[in-house]
């Protein structure tokens, strides 16, 4: 699944393509994805793109008469292209741009969404609740500090929970407990306010690097241009169980944690 930095990447890899750009019209080719797209979403046509920004995983593209809301869910994309080149089969949505450009949707799993709204995005249902964004001031150790305690879930499952904060997912957790030597077994509630400060840095480091290099290398994600991304090479637990840790030797260990599997070294978080 496309994380925070595969989401950004892509924001801004489209951006220079249609912030401020006028949409000729929308072309649906399938409309039963996670939720059914709206026919409202065709009041983007004769719109200028204002903003293109992001809220979790959510892109947000804001015009005059609404705001586009678009997840990529599982195995979603979004491609630039030219306007008029041919469908492929999971190809299911065109952003058309006077340009002679598409922002082109493509998603083989249609677990992904592209909804509407006249409201201010910020209040949807789907984002109003979202926790901080991780690379902001409003995502500090104080903050995280305070809504852990009393929580017995682990600290693994605490910090990718998006309502105490976005973006955190399953490969930057593995790596960010890694670097901060904490078990992602430990309870939320019992981790001290000194290693949260050092999770929180840990957190914005390696999701800052990760938006910098472009994103993780994911079967299911290429950049826009069509590159992939390149942390992938210099990840320190996340899918190798079994290989020594770069730092004591010991064998990676796997576990599952909520359904997802957990990567860590015994030996260096403990």
């Amino acid at each position: 699944m496309p994380e925070l930095p595969e989401v950004e990447t892509t924001r801004r890899g489209i951006k220079p393509y249609i912030d401020q750009r006028m949409v000729s019209e929308v072309i649906v080719r399938q409309s039963k994805l996670r939720w059914p797209v709206p026919d409202e979403i065709h009041q983007m046509a004769g719109q200028i793109v204002e903003s293109v920004t992001r809220r979790g995983k959510y892109i947000l593209l804001e015009t005059a008469t609404g705001t586009a809301l678009i997840h990529l869910g599982m195995s979603g994309s979004l491609r630039v292209v030219e306007a008029g080149t041919d469908a492929e089969k999971h190809d299911h949505i065109d952003i058309v741009l006077e340009t002679g450009k598409a922002v082109r949707l493509r998603d083989p799993r249609r677990f992904g969404a592209f909804l509407w709204t006249k409201q201010n995005p910020l209040k949807h249902k789907l984002i109003r609740s979202l926790g901080p964004e991780p690379l902001t001031d409003d995502f500090n150790a104080d903050y995280l500090y305070q809504v852990s305690r009393g929580r017995s879930m682990s600290i693994k499952q605490f910090i990718m929970n998006g309502h105490v904060v976005v973006g955190v997912g399953n490969i930057y957790a593995c790596e960010s407990l890694f670097k901060s030597h904490i078990s992602p077994k430990w309870a939320a509630g019992k981790v001290s306010k000194t290693r949260y400060k050092k999770l929180v840095d840990e957190i914005k480091m390696v999701l800052a690097k990760a938006i910098e290099q472009g994103g993780t290398t994911l079967q299911d994600f290429v950049q826009v241009e069509g590159s992939p991304g390149y942390f992938k090479q210099e990840l320190n637990v996340y899918g190798r169980a079994g290989e020594s840790c770069f730092v004591c030797e010991s064998s990676i260990k796997q576990i599952t944690q909520g359904q997802r599997s957990t990567f860590y070294c015994a030996k260096c978080q403990r």
